[in-house]
């Protein structure tokens, strides 16, 4: 078997389910934990995980998948309830980027969002995908701890756990 990205956007997408569902199981004011920004809480994270999901996506294959530039963002998650919207639109959105390992590593060009032209390959794209995923769950599971909930147990997310659950 060739080594590929597959796996890891995979497990992205099964950690992001899997730290959706956590919060399913908090009390209300848990979206409201932050860790030391009060502007950068776990509602507003879990959001920016998917809608920046969606954005890479779309900047890889050109296909909007919940937006496209110049839409409104994706609804804020205000309430537990919430969660379950989100969890559909999380799955949407890694199944595109899984798709984008198909498609050829090419340079892309296009504007940032400080409106500066870069250049960026597809597989850079993705990692960072990957990356930023990881990158905020783990400030999720601070921000939780931070406030005296329940936190999302980081060790049950990582690669082992996900390769020992789903035989893959």
């Amino acid at each position: 078997m060739t080594i590929s990205m597959d796996r890891m956007l995979a497990h992205m997408a099964w950690a992001n389910q899997k730290t959706f569902s956590h919060l399913e199981t908090l009390p209300e004011d848990s979206l409201k934990a932050f860790a030391t920004n009060p502007e950068w809480f776990v509602a507003e994270i879990v959001h920016h995980i998917v809608d920046s999901g969606d954005h890479y996506a779309f900047r890889i294959n050109g296909i909007p998948v919940l937006t496209k530039p110049g839409d409104a963002p994706i609804d804020d998650v205000v309430q537990i309830s919430d969660l379950a919207r989100i969890k559909e639109q999380a799955a949407k959105v890694d199944k595109a980027l899984l798709e984008c390992v198909k498609l050829d590593d090419i340079q892309l060009e296009f504007e940032n969002y400080s409106g500066k032209l870069v250049k960026r390959w597809r597989s850079t794209i993705l990692s960072q995908a990957i990356h930023h995923a990881t990158e905020h769950r783990a400030q999720i599971a601070s921000a939780l701890e931070a406030k005296g909930f329940t936190p999302v147990n980081l060790d049950d997310l990582d690669l082992w756990s996900y390769e020992i659950e789903t035989g893959l």
